[in-house]
């Protein structure tokens, strides 16, 4: 219990940032004699562009964006082609569905500063609050379960929740993991996360960044369910990295943040145990609530938008970025210069010329990439489910899901489609070398049909566990698999997304370069919340925006980049860490 001044330190939070991403902030006058140079050009229009756009436009400079595909990159969604009838709208694909837990700092306060017709902002009229989940399992003898993300869930689900079949799953699937999964090795997952909690950051970066996640955890030896659900599973579901090859740092990190934000504990985060926001999603495709009204805002004050037009090369004389040609030859020059491309597209363009510029980004070529690739199936019937995230532990490809029509309030069949559609199960698919249930086949083994079969046969194994068949095939009205996944001939992704392996932080770049008008935003650069994700890649922009800043001399004040917050009730412990690692001692409950 806390009391007092203990409780106001808890709720005041510590703020944890990392080193070596250090936030440049503009000088209040310019130093004489200094480039001053307002002209940007941006090589990319997903997450890091955009919130990069922003953040000059709005401090006086002039931008533009050159997007050789889609505005909003793996955050998008899209219409599937062919299927609006009697003047409804298109079925909404994606490339995955949306998730904001409540440990997103960056995303929520951007929405917030996207006004929308009529009054109002994306953040306020369309990031809303599921608090509810479905867990279910991949493997026989567990039952699906649906439980409450919070006091205010509880009571919103009630009637659904204490349904006979729920409790007998709750109790049948309780009974297999006390029997799978003994209470000895359950303490001492917990026991792992209070490493990470109470861990100093050298220590984090020193020792657990070099370990893989089921190195740190030390699966080997324990039981099997261990090693399944609890080292590999969770992991997979909450942050669709591979806990062989994940830094046990990254990941418990970023667990711990969850953790953390969903006590409540810490205002800076706008979650809690009691009132919910631990797990939001937009209540629309993303695209028309949210990355649309994001490029018309960003239009209206005055950015320029170059569709169909990527980098090709950048140009380097003398040290410094002297313009970029376009992959349809013409050349462009501004006087700061941002690549805000995925980096499987980053690493081509770094040439010897500019490598030689900046030694450090030829790291960038060890990072490695993978896939989380979204299927979409459109349903005959609504779902009666509690409105929530599905974590499909322990399958194969490791698959997420949500149905949309619940949460969205909305009339499917009068809004999408030639009114059959009436719900849309939305999956990601976060392992694609995994063999599968069906064809015994990894996903990137697999035509488009043999995967979407393949995916609803292990949702389905997992989902109708208890008995009762919450999926049914019969319900299928058509599926859409994201597009950027295609077959030409063999199979490939336009949009992977960096991992952070074990070691990786080393070499990952950071927003600012050694070539002073060149800058770097993407998933892949160093930031506090320091995973693949749309918070990351908004941190990231922001820190562009920051470094521009600096190097143009701008008195404006700086874009606002939010630390990670923990609970300072560990900050002895992590002092009492410190002094142990700078001793060369394991920590306190390192056993």
């Amino acid at each position: 219990m806390l009391t007092g001044a203990a409780a106001a330190a808890v709720l005041a939070g510590t703020a944890v940032a990392l080193p070596n991403v250090r936030v440049p902030s503009a000088n209040a006058v310019p130093r004489p004699g200094a480039a001053r140079g307002r002209e940007v050009a941006v090589f990319g229009g997903g997450m890091s562009g955009l919130a990069a756009a922003q953040e000059l436009i709005e401090r006086g400079f002039r931008v533009t964006v050159y997007e050789p595909t889609y505005l909003g990159g793996k955050a998008r969604s899209h219409d599937v082609p062919g299927t609006a009838r009697g003047g409804r709208k298109a079925l909404p694909g994606e490339h995955g569905f949306r998730f904001f837990p409540g440990c997103y700092q960056h995303v929520p306060e951007t929405m917030e500063r996207i006004p929308l017709p009529g009054g109002g902002n994306v953040k306020d009229r369309h990031l809303i609050s599921v608090e509810s989940a479905i867990v279910a399992f991949g493997q026989s003898g567990y039952a699906p379960l649906a439980a409450p993300a919070s006091v205010i869930g509880a009571v919103q689900h009630l009637p659904a929740l204490t349904t006979l079949d729920n409790v007998r799953n709750a109790l049948t699937t309780g009974l297999k993991f006390v029997i799978d999964i003994p209470p000895t090795e359950l303490a001492y997952f917990v026991n792992r996360e209070l490493i990470i909690a109470t861990s100093c950051t050298e220590r984090r970066l020193g020792q657990w960044e070099k370990q893989s996640w089921m190195e740190f955890v030390k699966a080997k030896g324990k039981s099997a369910a261990y090693e399944r659900y609890l080292a590999g599973a969770l992991t997979r579901a909450l942050v669709a990295a591979k806990s062989h090859t994940a830094s046990a740092r990254t990941i418990g990190q970023i667990g711990l943040a969850l953790a953390t934000s969903a006590t409540g504990l810490i205002g800076q985060y706008d979650a809690g145990l009691v009132l919910g926001g631990i797990d939001k999603i937009l209540n629309a495709p993303t695209n028309h609530a949210w990355i649309d009204p994001w490029v018309a805002y960003l239009r209206r004050r005055g950015v320029r938008f170059v569709l169909g037009e990527g980098v090709a090369e950048f140009s380097v004389a003398q040290g410094r970025i002297a313009g970029a040609r376009l992959m349809s030859g013409r050349t462009v020059t501004a006087d700061w210069y941002v690549s805000a491309i995925p980096m499987d597209r980053l690493k081509p363009l770094l040439t010897p010329a500019l490598v030689h510029a900046d030694p450090s980004l030829a790291r960038i070529r060890r990072l490695q990439d993978d896939w989380m690739v979204g299927i979409q199936y459109f349903m005959s019937r609504r779902s009666t489910l509690p409105p929530g995230h599905i974590a499909a532990m322990g399958t194969p490809w490791a698959l997420t899901g949500l149905f949309q029509a619940q949460p969205w309030n909305v009339d499917f069949a009068a809004t999408y489609g030639d009114g059959r559609v009436h719900d849309c199960l939305s999956i990601d698919i976060s392992d694609w070398d995994t063999p599968g249930i069906l064809y015994g086949k990894n996903a990137k083994q697999c035509t488009r049909r043999e995967i979407a079969r393949e995916v609803w046969a292990q949702m389905s194994r997992a989902m109708n566990g208890g008995g009762e068949r919450l999926l049914r095939s019969e319900d299928i009205v058509t599926w859409s698999l994201d597009p950027g996944v295609t077959w030409s001939p063999t199979i490939a992704n336009a949009t992977p997304l960096m991992v952070n392996t074990a070691n990786s932080y080393a070499d990952r770049p950071t927003a600012y370069t050694k070539i002073p008008n060149f800058f770097v935003g993407g998933d892949h650069v160093r930031t506090n919340i320091d995973l693949a994700t749309m918070e990351g890649a908004n941190e990231s922009g922001r820190r562009v925006a920051n470094a521009i800043l600096d190097a143009a001399d701008s008195p404006a004040p700086p874009a606002v980049v939010h630390p990670l917050w923990e609970l300072p009730l560990f900050d002895p412990l992590k002092q009492i860490d410190r002094d142990r690692y700078r001793a060369g001692l394991p920590h306190i409950l390192d056993v």
